[in-house]
């Protein structure tokens, strides 16, 4: 009876793991955004995606790439974070603005680099966030420049920048950067800002620093992060709350919807996600719990091939001129991916060596050091749905392969020997074929 009653507790345990698997597969193929995207901040493997290539207004978003450039000119000395500045006339103007912004910005008073970038990191303060544009390239309008400059360079695709702060330009007016449209909006793609995203986290980690701070204040007033899956104590916001989150940006506009880019880590695990356009303040954050929730429970970091390991077919490479008759091939490194449960089995390994150094007769010829790179192996997943690379150029995934061995090339006299043996050989099969042909 007890050995039943432990088969019945295992049973329905798998059960219970069944059906949670299956409701959080469920969750996000039913993701409640235009588009989404949830990507390993390790490798940029994209785990799950929906829509992810169309261009949406980004809204506050866009501020991820002045968040960029401000931390890129400070690791290039070209600012610090106690550089001071004043507010010029657009950015009061702005700041002035309740509808633009949540800080009341003082002309002729110095501010920090650090307390400007708090109110545009911490609070999404769009006054704040001109500000420094125009501290780093002396305008709004070259900062954009710079900005869709920098997109190209970090290999983002689907994107235009038209201002600093994700605003649209209908409503900026005549302060709209030179060179941008009067109706123009920014525009990216859910690939392209979880792509930035990957970027700013890696590049400059100090972000986290800020964006995941609850609270700060400048000029004796509350700056109040808007991200409410921060450990808040606030009962308001713990259905919201996930352990581990720690940024990234939240976005609004009327034609933008409500967006937002998370990040979160547990142990050394780090996920990103963005979603876009959902309907509510919530919502965002709703559909985001989705995402991790399918990147912690149904991935895990393997190992599926390890360096020293042999690809079938491609064990060893026949040697021309050396002391050994082939040389043995294998993979020069590990190969590690995010793979979903229940799918190690479902990814291979296939081979190409290098023609170029190897003879007609398919021999590498000696003298061959250990380490020496004779191909490459190519990863293959055959699943359903492989979602690649947030980096197109890593959709593939290749190790090289290497010779495990040194292998010396032969002394002259074997040389000679072997060249020897050939020629007999060549003659007898030249000499037999002959004969044969007589007698057909």
């Amino acid at each position: 009876m007890k050995r039943l009653g432990q088969l019945v507790s295992v049973f329905l345990i798998a059960v219970s793991i069944s059906i949670f698997t299956s409701s959080e597969v469920r969750a996000v193929a039913d993701l409640e955004a235009e588009s989404g995207i949830i990507v390993d901040a390790a490798t940029g493997d994209v785990l799950f995606s929906k829509n992810a290539d169309i261009k949406l207004p980004p809204a506050s978003m866009t501020k991820m790439m002045t968040e960029y450039l401000v931390l890129e000119a400070i690791e290039e000395g070209t600012i610090t974070w106690d550089t001071t500045t004043q507010i010029s006339d657009y950015a009061y103007s702005i700041s002035a603005n309740t509808s633009f912004s949540g800080i009341g910005l003082r002309q002729n008073q110095p501010y920090t680099v650090r307390q400007l970038y708090e109110g545009m990191a911490i609070i999404s303060d769009n006054a704040t966030t001109i500000a420094l544009a125009e501290l780093v390239a002396g305008s709004e309008t070259d900062f954009v420049k710079l900005m869709n400059q920098r997109g190209e360079d970090l290999g983002l695709e689907d994107f235009k920048f038209v201002n600093s702060t994700g605003l649209n330009n209908k409503s900026l007016g005549e302060s709209r950067p030179g060179g941008t449209g009067p109706e123009e909006d920014n525009l990216m793609s859910a690939r392209a800002t979880a792509k930035l995203a990957f970027h700013l986290v890696n590049d400059y980690p100090e972000v986290l620093e800020f964006s995941s701070t609850i609270q700060s204040e400048l000029d004796d007033q509350p700056l109040e992060n808007l991200n409410w899956m921060l450990p808040w104590n606030n009962t308001n916001f713990a259905s919201y709350f996930y352990e581990g989150v720690d940024g990234l940006k939240t976005g609004f506009t009327t034609e933008a919807g409500y967006c937002f880019t998370g990040t979160v880590q547990r142990g050394n695990q780090r996920f990103i996600t963005v979603v876009m356009r959902t309907d509510s303040y919530g919502a965002r954050f709703e559909e985001t719990i989705k995402l991790m929730n399918y990147g912690f429970n149904q991935f895990t970091e393997i190992t599926l091939f390890n360096e020293g390991d042999t690809v079938e077919g491609a064990e060893t490479l026949p040697v021309a001129k050396g002391k050994a008759d082939n040389v043995n091939v294998a993979l020069s490194e590990d190969v590690t991916r995010m793979v979903k449960n229940d799918e190690e089995d479902l990814y291979t390994l296939n081979y190409t060596f290098d023609e170029a150094l190897l003879d007609k007769n398919g021999s590498i010829v000696a003298p061959i050091e250990a380490g020496t790179v004779v191909g490459t192996a190519t990863v293959t997943y055959e699943g359903e749905n492989d979602y690649g690379n947030i980096d197109v150029t890593k959709n593939t995934r290749t190790v090289e392969l290497v010779t495990t061995e040194a292998i010396e090339k032969n002394n002259w006299f074997m040389l000679v020997i072997g060249v020897i043996g050939d020629f007999f050989v060549n003659l007898y099969q030249t000499v037999a074929d002959t004969v044969t042909g007589w007698f057909s």
